[in-house]
């Protein structure tokens, strides 16, 4: 027979509507009551009935999570796991499921958060990236809807709430380490150039070649999809210009590592002959051969803290737009070396 609500007060010694106060997490309720419902439902096994909830709190106790491009593709980058994982764990101790988008084309995952909105199927969205001209922010932001980003707003940045690095003194970082080696001829490979997150780690790479005095070259510049072949794409343009790099910034580990099996087929040696660094440092970073220099931004935060960030959204729709940026850290390993 299933456990009941009045099974759990009985057992509780307290009334079946402190029961339901608990569950919802009243603050009318004491710490010390809280304690002692919540041990005997532990106790007998109860689990609240969510959708019921829902129903009377008018909330579906979901988060909806917007990636930038079909799931197939974005899961081929550890980047969204980890960062997914960092939500869920938020998601898992407020009691939220969540609805993670699929659509294969911009104009598909547009539609499904309308009707995301429109169905109230979440209470609130994660965008897991941040764009030019992003028709998903703008909608959600007129609606009033509550939601976070993970990235900088190209737009209204003071009124959207965010968690973010400082993409472009990080990027301006690891070039001033190539730069430090005696390197000269650094290219930059970035994702979409629509992506803040691209524009800003581009400025910083063009920050810190100004600031030495070194020419930018539109050359060294390559733009492909955050993957592998992303990565083998790029290398296979800058290997073919009459002056290649010496030193190359990726903007994700994804992509060197499509370079590193290139230049390991074409028997090209990373360090000796080229130097890498990257972007998010990801478990395979430190096993990869060589073990790949990379910024670490904090992947698993960034997902965290815009999941809390949400949260208090949806419990306080006044609550005043933050700004949260994490730190990074650059993680020197061996596919940087000094260049003589």
């Amino acid at each position: 027979m299933a456990v009941t609500i009045k099974d759990v007060s009985k057992l509780a010694n307290v009334a079946p509507s402190t029961v339901s106060r608990v569950i919802a997490d009243s603050p009318r309720i004491s710490e010390d009551t809280k304690r002692r419902v919540r041990d005997a439902m532990k106790e007998l096994g109860y689990h609240p009935n969510l959708n019921a909830r829902s129903l009377a709190n008018k909330s579906s106790q979901a988060f909806g999570v917007i990636i930038p491009r079909s799931t197939d593709k974005a899961f081929q980058n550890p980047f969204f796991p980890e960062v997914v994982r960092g939500i869920s764990k938020v998601a898992h101790e407020k009691e939220f499921a969540l609805y993670i988008s699929t659509g294969a084309t911009e104009r598909d995952i547009y539609e499904e958060v309308v009707r995301m909105v429109q169905g109230r199927r979440v209470d609130g969205i994660i965008l897991l990236y941040s764009s030019i001209d992003n028709k998903i922010m703008s909608y959600l932001h007129k609606q009033k809807f509550p939601f976070t980003i993970i990235g900088k707003p190209a737009k209204n940045m003071d009124n959207i709430t965010h968690v973010d690095n400082d993409n472009i003194m990080a990027s301006k970082d690891v070039t001033n380490h190539l730069i430090q080696l005696g390197h000269e001829r650094i290219a930059f490979v970035g994702g979409n150039i629509n992506l803040v997150v691209t524009i800003d780690r581009l400025l910083g790479y063009k920050e810190a070649l100004q600031n030495a005095g070194l020419t930018y070259r539109d050359e060294y510049i390559v733009h492909e999809e955050f993957l592998q072949e992303g990565g083998q794409e790029a290398i296979s343009k800058l290997l073919s210009l009459k002056e290649p790099p010496t030193a190359i910034i990726a903007a994700d580990d994804i992509m060197a590592f499509g370079m590193l099996k290139t230049l390991d087929e074409i028997g090209i040696s990373v360090p000796d002959d080229l130097s890498i660094v990257s972007f998010n440092n990801i478990m395979l970073s430190e096993v990869s051969r060589p073990p790949l220099s990379t910024v670490d931004i904090n992947i698993y935060q960034l997902g965290y803290q815009a999941a809390k960030c949400l949260i208090e959204k949806i419990e306080n729709p006044e609550e005043p737009a933050k700004r949260i940026i994490l730190p990074y850290k650059i993680i020197k390993r061996e596919s940087c070396k000094e260049y003589k």
